[in-house]
């Protein structure tokens, strides 16, 4: 392996490169831009044997994807936000037709407003199209989980999303480990498709199905989704054999032996929380932190046997559905259905606004206090809210609401796209 102090994204382009990409998809949306530069210069240096094609849109890019992945070809590419919803129809597809595909999701938030800072609503908005989502806490266990990704995606003929925080990981310049060419190699075998077009032996692929067989054609995605629970485990045990380190699985566990209040998030957040249960520990708080890495297949059992020890389980994360509330807490309950076990969903980190320790500290002192309700909008400015919602209670013609809030708090909007 080689250190480098190397931004995020250059990290995750080179370990791409180690790969071997076939076929490279291009679009460029931040914050991901700098991975598919970086994979174009090497392309262009001649340093990436890979066809790197330029598309004139997301959608485009997913397109190309499922054509060369069909044709045989170890196939990536990157979006974000916007660029993910774009190429939706796309996304379901490739997922339909069992292509390996992996796809790296800068995460960041999705309009409207118009936003570019880092949120999970992206990939949520994605979470039951099919793709396995596999989210990263720290830059090297992006480029870790991209290695993993590809033998995953090849061994299930399933596609893959790597997701890590846009720019809070993927512009952050730190020491990571590059590992060599000899080590991806012997980690990850040369690309044997389990399907492929191929003239010799012709065969459709995205045949049209009927009613009298959606049931079935649908319910072997769901199984083939539920093998990469038992795939995960072994994958990452092979991973730390050749790479000398810990990297993917399905959750990690952090401090929850003996805890009573066990934390749930999912990204780079999982960095601050612990920092923040280290410090509560210490003062004699029983809590404990548990990351989940494999969001899609959801790993239900294994949640369930880690939280069996705590009687309040508190989920943090960074997106919602609207009119619900939380889509993580809401899986997390599902998992522990039957345990009498309370669930609190914190809403935090919406649009990039900063998750803080002293934050954190005070709202965990909350929940541990029975103080919070189910749902919680951590630092969220209540009194701005009230005075919109006044606002359109008593005028009509009350605009568009971002504008009325951004009015309030005396901020002017801009056109940043």
């Amino acid at each position: 392996m080689t250190l480098k102090q190397i931004e995020g994204s250059h990290g995750v382009a080179e370990t791409i490169a180690l790969c071997r990409p076939e076929v490279i998809c291009a679009y460029p949306i931040s914050p991901q831009t700098h991975i598919v530069e970086g994979l174009g210069e090497m392309v262009k240096e001649g340093l990436l044997n890979a066809e790197f094609i330029n598309v004139e849109s997301e959608f485009a890019a997913m397109s190309v994807a499922i054509g060369s992945s069909a044709a045989g070809a170890r196939t990536y590419t990157a979006t974000a936000s916007q660029g993910l919803l774009f190429m939706a129809e796309a996304v379901y597809n490739a997922a339909g037709l069992g292509l390996p595909i992996v796809m790296t999701v800068a995460n960041r938030a999705i309009g409207a407003p118009i936003n570019i800072w880092n949120d999970h609503s992206d990939s949520m908005s994605q979470r039951d199209c099919g793709w396995i989502q596999l989210f990263a806490e720290t830059n090297q266990e992006a480029m870790d989980l991209h290695i993993q990704a590809f033998k995953l995606a090849e061994e299930l003929s399933l596609p893959v999303m790597v997701c890590m925080d846009g720019f809070i990981l993927t512009h952050a310049y730190e020491r990571l480990d590059v590992p060599t060419q000899q080590q991806v190699d012997a980690f990850l075998p040369p690309f044997e498709p389990r399907q492929v077009l191929d003239p010799l032996r012709p065969v459709s692929i995205g045949a049209m199905v009927g009613p009298e067989a959606y049931t079935e054609v649908r319910y072997l995605a769901h199984v083939k989704q539920l093998q990469a629970l038992y795939l995960l485990p072994e994958i990452a045990a092979d991973f730390k054999q050749v790479f000398g380190r810990i990297a993917g699985g399905l959750i990690r566990p952090y401090q929850t032996e003996g805890a009573d209040t066990v934390v749930i998030a999912l990204g780079s957040v999982l960095g601050t929380i612990k920092d923040v249960v280290d410090e509560m520990q210490e003062a004699g708080h029983k809590i404990g932190v548990l990351g989940i890495t494999s969001f899609r297949p959801f790993p239900l059992e294994a949640i369930r046997e880690a939280l069996k020890g705590a009687t309040r389980i508190i989920v943090l994360e960074k997106c919602f559905a609207v009119g619900v509330g939380g889509i993580v807490a809401t899986n997390v309950r599902m998992a522990v259905d039957g345990t009498g076990q309370r669930v609190l969903t914190i809403v935090a980190g919406l649009g990039g606004r900063a998750i803080t320790k002293t934050s954190l500290n005070a709202i965990f002192l909350d929940a541990m206090a029975d103080k919070l309700k189910a749902l919680t909008f951590m630092d969220m400015n209540h009194s701005v809210v009230d005075r919109v919602l006044e606002h359109e209670r008593t005028v009509r013609r009350s605009g568009p609401i971002a504008e009325s809030v951004l009015r309030d708090i005396g901020v002017v909007a801009s056109n940043i796209a």
